[in-house]
């Protein structure tokens, strides 16, 4: 697998540092509101890379962490008057909530800024001892940027550029408008934690640092996240961790591109943003989803609810020949076997996609060029079609589309109300038969009688 490298701005073949064992971070929400549409897309983007790489045979990590303590919260927290400790427990289970509506793979590891307080300090304790990092009169303590010559090496940005736009803030006292908190000393009525410097609470970059030595050791092989995060958050975790570590700090860095309303970036900040659920609420989330993965990753995106039903229907087309070829396999007569071939072919066709730096959208063609394959055979036998369906199975499954069998999707009252027509009507008994008809449609089904039987499907 190759993927372009946000660092050295090239496509390169992607090598684990440590044999089939891939260690992965991705950047998770600040918990003080609903994840909107973009936070949602890096959430599918980077599942779905998850998701092909233990289906290519990788022994993968995937750490992803929460910012449970940060001025957002803490705002958050001060306009309801509760803890902040009340917010970040109410919008984690919210995130879930969305997470797993959009079928996200719970990570192995998702680590709290709060829970890693120690690692923290012994990571800003080694900075400070080594001239990385100093204290202020007030007992902040900022990461020295002069002190580390390679910074902007990520956003390939030079420090002058970098140093154009900075500012110090009233209170602040660093020496430099490019140094950066990576403890920030006790305010009145805040949260706090005590340590060498005074009480005080974490800087938002410095948790990744502490998070990946953690779980993932010195070296991450991955470190991933929206493009947004590259300046200043990603460039500021690779200076503290290797000023601190003496070692590379991740070898990969993949970015997805931002997800656009009237080509401007959604976002909180410019208040033009779609919150996951609500969205849901209109669309149901597995379109959002289907949404999130159908363009390349690192190639913005627009959103609109004419994309959205875009989504949906193309979503509809994968159902119907899911549910089409389960029904197909129920009833086959055939011996043909031509689509067993068809079936390899675009399995290897999606390999080659998502090789190629996970292309999601060329991946998605392999899957819809199976469907046209198996609305086209036929005469095919059941182990035929069989093979087929599991292949189509195991590519919907690396997008994480959740696209089950029509069987699994309908209930058992609707199958049995089914079956108890089609009773019925050999018996003769023709208003049961009606009537059962009536009932299913009631319930929101369709019922459609062919040579091989009854088949029902969703309206």
């Amino acid at each position: 697998m190759k993927v372009f490298n946000t660092l050295t701005r090239k496509t390169e073949e992607l090598i684990p540092q440590d044999g089939n064992r891939i260690g992965i971070y991705a950047c998770g929400p600040t918990v003080y509101n609903f994840i909107h549409v973009g936070n949602g897309r890096a959430a599918c983007v980077f599942d779905t890379l998850r998701r092909y790489l233990i289906w290519r045979g990788y022994d993968v990590t995937f750490v992803q962490n929460f910012t449970d303590i940060d001025d957002k919260v803490i705002n958050k927290a001060n306009e309801e008057g509760v803890t902040y400790t009340e917010i970040a427990e109410r919008y984690i289970k919210e995130y879930f909530t969305d997470a797993d509506g959009l079928n996200i793979m719970r990570a192995d590891h998702h680590p709290r800024a709060t829970e890693n307080i120690d690692m923290i300090l012994e990571i800003i304790d080694a900075l400070v001892k080594n001239g990385h990092a100093y204290v202020a009169d007030n007992g902040d303590v900022y990461f020295d940027v002069h002190s580390f010559p390679e910074y902007g090496k990520l956003s390939h940005q030079p420090l002058e550029e970098l140093e154009a736009g900075a500012r110090i803030a009233p209170g602040e006292l660093k020496r430099d408008p490019m140094d950066f908190a990576v403890w920030k000393a006790a305010k009145p009525g805040e949260p706090s934690w005590d340590s060498p410097y005074g009480k005080g609470r974490p800087g938002w970059h410095i948790e990744c640092s502490a998070m990946v030595r953690r779980y993932l050791g010195m070296t991450a092989d991955i470190h991933c996240g929206g493009q947004d995060l590259i300046f200043p958050h990603h460039e500021n975790e690779i200076a503290q961790s290797e000023c601190c570590n003496g070692v590379q700090f991740a070898r990969y860095w993949m970015h997805n591109g931002y997800v656009n309303v009237d080509n401007r970036k959604m976002s909180k900040s410019l208040n033009n943003f779609f919150t996951v659920r609500e969205i849901s609420e209109e669309y149901g989330y597995e379109p959002i989803r289907y949404f999130a993965i159908s363009a390349q990753y690192r190639a913005p995106i627009n959103f609109s609810r004419e994309v959205m039903d875009q989504c949906k229907a193309a979503l509809e087309r994968l159902h119907t020949c899911r549910d089409n070829l389960d029904f197909s396999i129920k009833n086959a007569s055939g011996d043909g076997e031509e689509l067993k071939a068809l079936a390899d072919q675009r399995k290897e066709q999606f390999i080659e996609a998502m090789d190629d730096d996970l292309n999601t959208a060329n991946g998605l063609t392999a899957l819809f060029m199976l469907v046209s394959d198996i609305n086209s055979a036929k005469d095919q036998s059941r182990e035929t079609l069989e093979y087929a369906a599991n292949i189509f199975d195991e590519l919907a499954g690396v997008l994480g589309l959740r696209l089950k069998s029509e069987e699994e999707r309908i209930p058992e009252e609707i199958l049995r109300m089914a079956e108890e027509r089609t009773e019925a009507r050999k018996a003769k008994n023709f208003q049961l038969a009606d009537e059962l008809r009536n009932r299913i449609t009631e319930a929101g089904f369709v019922l459609e009688d062919t040579p091989q039987g009854p088949k029902i499907s969703r309206k």
